[in-house]
């Protein structure tokens, strides 16, 4: 199977990345010529449009910043959408709207190609070792298709259902993970108030009920002061926006969520839409005239796990 990916950034790139170190036939597409030139030195072709990378190949894989921005890659001249044919597959793996991409999927149908989601989750860090969780959503023969190229990208592979599902259920965990990353800091806000020593709260909430992903890698590089978790303000922001939307679209009375969106907004103001999204806590910080350092903590986070093949859940 000869597979095309378009979007080489923070996630992309690490998961075409895997694909390229585990042999397998690889176009690429990225509007940033240095990153498609890196690809190519490593033996991937580079497509000139993304027309022209559809047409040869058998799975088109996108993986890019915004609803927007894939719909133009899709949509527009020379986009994605006219070089399809029939049983070719797309697997969207952008964080996008559940709505969005079963209207894509519709044209993708319409060509007599084949659709699905497959969002990614679990942190860029392990997106470079083939160790994140993906969620995939549509038909189950298409996905037993392409199972093979899912399992050097991700260590753990759900089939969670329909076309939109798994876009559906990206959305809750990156609300749940954005929700915790806001109440860790209030937590070090308090811990730093107590003369705790933050060294070891680090790891008294990595074995408590307290405990989350989240806490186990974000608050490393909080500590550290680099805040460097590979993810941006900006992303975090279209994210829990894209929950809040959903949960209006289904008349779900919410009380956290718009509040989550309104931090995070505050947070974009306040640093920049480019900051790291772990930099929110420095709100906190700044509201309380303290900071969270503490030795022996990493300034950008490794995945410390070996690189195995991934499996269905």
């Amino acid at each position: 199977m000869k597979i095309g990916f378009i979007g080489l950034g923070n996630v992309g790139g690490k998961l075409a990345g895997s694909l390229l170190r585990n042999k397998f036939d690889l176009m690429v597409r990225d509007l940033d010529n240095k990153l498609t030139k890196e690809f190519f030195k490593k033996g991937a072709s580079v497509a000139n449009t993304p027309k022209e990378l559809a047409k040869n190949v058998d799975l088109i894989i996108t993986c890019l910043p915004s609803p927007k921005i894939c719909a133009e890659v899709m949509e527009g001249k020379d986009g994605v959408i006219s070089g399809l044919s029939q049983n070719k597959i797309w697997l969207e793996m952008s964080t996008t709207d559940e709505s969005e991409v079963q209207r894509l999927g519709k044209i993708v149908k319409d060509k007599g190609a084949i659709p699905l989601d497959g969002p990614v989750s679990g942190g860029c860090h392990r997106a470079a070792t083939g160790n994140i969780a993906i969620f995939v959503g549509g038909e189950r023969n298409a996905f037993e298709k392409i199972l093979p190229t899912l399992i050097v990208m991700g260590r753990k592979i759900l089939h969670v259902g329909e076309l939109g599902s798994a876009t559906v259920l990206k959305v809750i965990t990156n609300y749940l993970a954005s929700a915790h990353l806001v109440a860790l800091g209030e937590a070090w806000t308090v811990a730093k108030k107590s003369n705790l020593d933050l060294g070891k709260v680090y790891k008294g909430i990595a074995v408590s009920s307290g405990n989350s992903f989240v806490h186990e890698t974000e608050s490393q590089v909080i500590l550290n002061g680099s805040y460097n978790i590979n993810f941006t303000m900006d992303l975090v922001l279209k994210d829990t926006s894209l929950f809040n939307n959903l949960a209006n679209k289904l008349n779900a009375s919410l009380e956290i969520s718009p509040l989550i969106v309104k931090i995070f907004k505050d947070g974009q103001k306040k640093f920049g839409s480019k900051a790291w999204s772990s930099m929110i806590v420095k709100r906190m910080e700044d509201l309380n005239n303290i900071d969270f350092r503490a030795k022996g903590f990493p300034a950008e986070l490794e995945d410390d796990e070996l690189e195995e093949k991934g499996y269905e859940i």
